[in-house]
């Protein structure tokens, strides 16, 4: 068993509630974890034998793209498109950060994570 850790990937996307956020948009960095049987790849060094990062990469980033209301939904994307398209995953794990949320305070981020 082992995890593969893709952390602080960045976006500028365009989710929220409120419509200038929707417009103008904002930064976000997603994390990511995954579970899976690393033991082949460990010994064959082959890139066949375990997820490939570019493809986690890519569906975080292409689901980053989709403007969504709440960080839950988006999140919740990012796990379903994972689950249809890498195989041999036993644990995801992602954390979707909005950096300087407009909440009314000076708020570094806010998170949501969400695992299957």
């Amino acid at each position: 068993m082992g995890q593969i850790y893709l952390e602080n990937i960045r976006t500028y996307s365009h989710h929220g509630c409120m419509k200038e956020e929707t417009i103008i948009g904002s930064e976000y960095r997603v994390d990511l974890w995954v579970d899976a049987d690393l033991t082949v790849a460990s010994s064959s060094d082959n890139i066949n034998d375990t997820p490939d990062y570019v493809v986690l990469h890519q569906i975080v980033v292409d689901e980053m793209k989709i403007p969504s209301r709440l960080l839950e939904h988006v999140a919740q994307r990012i796990i379903d498109r994972i689950k249809s398209t890498v195989s041999g995953l036993n644990h995801i794990r992602v954390r979707v950060s909005k950096i300087n949320p407009p909440i009314g305070g000076d708020v570094q981020s806010v998170s949501v994570f969400l695992e299957v």
